[in-house]
């Protein structure tokens, strides 16, 4: 799908040039990387959402299970010493 734009600052025009030059792409790619960009920011930002939550899970559940390593090693210990 094609977009045509009009009456685009000439200023910026010349930053978006400048930044697609750093960048070694086109004026075309830079601007479709951008539309792009802003049109699946959602659902990455959701999805990164999940993601940190399933991280944070995951943590709480190996700090839970490390204690209760700790528990039985002193539990293990405590045996050994009878």
């Amino acid at each position: 799908m094609d977009i045509f734009l009009r009456k685009i600052d000439p200023v910026a025009m010349k930053k978006i040039d400048e930044i697609a030059k750093r960048k070694s792409i086109s004026r075309q790619e830079f601007l479709k990387s951008i539309v792009e960009k802003v049109a699946y920011e959602p659902e990455q930002n959701e999805k990164e959402m999940r993601l940190e939550w399933i991280i944070s899970k995951n943590i709480n559940a190996m700090e839970k299970m490390i204690d209760k390593v700790d528990q039985l090693e002193s539990l293990l210990c405590d045996l050994m010493e009878e």
